[in-house]
């Protein structure tokens, strides 16, 4: 941004720099400025430019703004209302915290519906941020990446299944959550809004635990229960689609069903080659004497890590691309003769113990 042409524009830039210090961060452009125009009032951008980087109580936070507390307190409700804060229950007492950007406003905004937000602009407008260059590279990560990627455990072998621990097996982070709620895909919803999404179903992204509570508080899903949840695991491993989760390794936030096509973090691989999820501790592979070249597995590949490749005999053969491969098991679960199976990675990801730690690493690892 080269030119701040009054007070207001100076708020909402102090709100953009405020946004872009979070661990997982947010460039600043003249789209994340139209962006932020649209989902801010200017007292809110006030508010937010001056948000602690922790979350803190309302007379923490009223000491900081300089704002009183019930006028404060006024402003951040409508501000949680929008997603843009997150007030979280302590005691008998809320703590406040900024929203980033991803995973963060933006799929609180795409969780829901009604006019009361410019849908439509806002799609268009996120959908050129996210292209625009080194966005997504920033949100990714470094070493440290937002989400990870779950198999499909019918496919974990028999040989590892007592390796595999509780963390890699979306069931057990799903029972272990003691439920949660069944919220609208943002990615699949803001894909409507541009014309370009799939068939697969919108109501599937699943949120747990505690992170449920919010977003069931907030209108943004719908409770439910463990067999609900598993329900809806079932339902997209039949459809192929990707299991994303909150890259860490006790109580988990969040499990996405994803396609290629809507997907942000997908679509980060297949269109810019920047990946915000780590792989699976699970890779394909091809047995070619069984394989019938039929070609499902790369019709499968919802990141075109498979392409079918003709041989010396004439006949198209699956090759295997492990560079871009993150180990989600759709391959595998659709291949008709059981030529592709699931081999256990040797060298093995072992996410951040919580969000905290998670976050402490992103900020690490990008100089903040």
């Amino acid at each position: 941004m080269g030119h701040i042409i009054n007070a207001k524009e100076e708020v909402y830039y102090a709100l953009a720099e405020r946004l872009s210090k979070t661990p997982e961060g947010a460039p600043i452009n003249e789209d994340l400025m139209a962006i932020l125009h649209r989902l801010y009032t200017e007292s809110e951008a006030i508010v937010g430019s001056k948000f602690p980087l922790l979350p803190m109580p309302l007379k923490k936070i009223a000491s900081i703004t300089g704002i009183q507390e019930d006028e404060l307190k006024i402003i951040l409700d409508g501000m949680s209302e929008k997603g843009l804060v997150l007030d979280i229950p302590r005691k008998d007492s809320f703590y406040y915290m900024l929203a980033p950007m991803l995973v963060g406003f933006f799929e609180y905004t795409f969780m829901r519906t009604g006019d009361h937000v410019h849908l439509k602009e806002l799609a268009e407008l996120f959908e050129i941020y996210f292209h625009s260059p080194g966005v997504m590279k920033e949100v990714a990560g470094i070493d440290t990446k937002v989400m990870r990627t779950l198999i499909y455990e019918k496919l974990i072998p028999v040989a590892v299944e007592t390796e595999v621990l509780d963390y890699e097996r979306a069931s057990e982070i799903i029972r272990q959550s003691g439920g949660g709620a069944i919220t609208m895909c943002a990615c699949r919803h803001e894909a409507t809004h541009l014309g370009t999404a799939c068939d697969a179903p919108i109501e599937v992204c699943m949120s747990l635990g505690r992170a449920a509570e919010w977003i069931v508080r907030k209108g943004l899903g719908k409770p439910a229960t463990v067999d609900d949840l598993l329900n809806v695991l079932h339902q997209t491993q039949e459809l192929g689609l990707v299991h994303l989760c909150d890259n860490v390794m006790n109580q988990p936030t969040y499990i996405c069903n994803c396609c290629g096509c809507c997907c942000k973090v997908l679509r980060g691989i297949n269109e810019q080659h920047v990946f915000a999820t780590h792989p699976s501790n699970f890779f394909p592979s091809i047995e070619l004497e069984s394989c019938i070249s039929c070609g499902i597995c790369a019709d499968k590949c919802q990141i075109h890590a498979i392409i079918m490749t003709e041989q010396e005999n004439d006949l198209e053969v699956p090759v295997l691309n492990n560079e871009l491969c993150i180990g989600c098991g759709a391959c595998a679960s659709a291949c008709p003769s059981g030529s592709l199976t699931m081999s256990r990675r040797s060298d093995l990801n072992v996410p951040p113990a919580d969000g905290r730690e998670k976050l402490r690493r992103m900020a690490t690892e990008k100089g903040r």
